[in-house]
């Protein structure tokens, strides 16, 4: 009886390794607490755009851009870039004070938003390719720290164009 009394150490010991294998892979993103499902999409940004347009600028030089990304995720989000089939360069801006200021990024807040617009924060369209006019459309691809990059078409409007909130 000597070969069947190992079996039941046997068992246990092959017990206890899958008991170790799946706990180690069932950590997602290093987070304290267990994920599943549907709950740890929740635990990512949800990133949806809207708003979005481009004032005809006065100038041959420069533009500005205004949207709206709202974060319906359970995770902080921030938007690191912006390119433009218009620009050489898309410069992002922060407004506090009446002061103008070029920034590295912009946040995106877990179940919140950002909102760039005329006297806020906003995009700053340099190195024009040429002056977008009123009818046509600029497209950006906005680049973010935690989620893929996500494409807009603008329309261009009027000078004075102020949306409807």
């Amino acid at each position: 009886m000597r070969a069947g009394a190992g079996r039941p150490l046997a068992a246990v010991a092959l017990g206890a390794a899958l008991t170790l294998a799946l706990g180690a892979c069932s950590s997602s993103d290093g987070d304290s607490g267990t994920e599943s499902g549907s709950a740890g999409a929740q635990k990512l940004p949800q990133l949806k755009v809207s708003g979005a347009y481009v004032p005809q600028p006065p100038t041959d030089e420069m533009a500005g851009g205004f949207l709206t990304v709202r974060n319906s995720g359970g995770a902080d989000d921030k938007l690191t870039s912006v390119t433009s089939d218009v620009a050489g360069t898309v410069q992002m801006h922060e407004t506090v004070k009446q002061q103008m200021k070029q920034v590295k990024s912009l946040p995106v807040p877990a179940g919140g938003t950002l909102r760039l617009s005329r006297g806020g924060n906003h995009l700053m369209l340099m190195d024009l390719e040429h002056k977008p006019k009123k009818g046509e459309t600029v497209t950006f691809t906005l680049h973010f720290a935690k989620s893929g990059p996500v494409t807009v078409k603008a329309p261009v409007e009027a000078t004075n164009y102020t949306p409807d909130k």
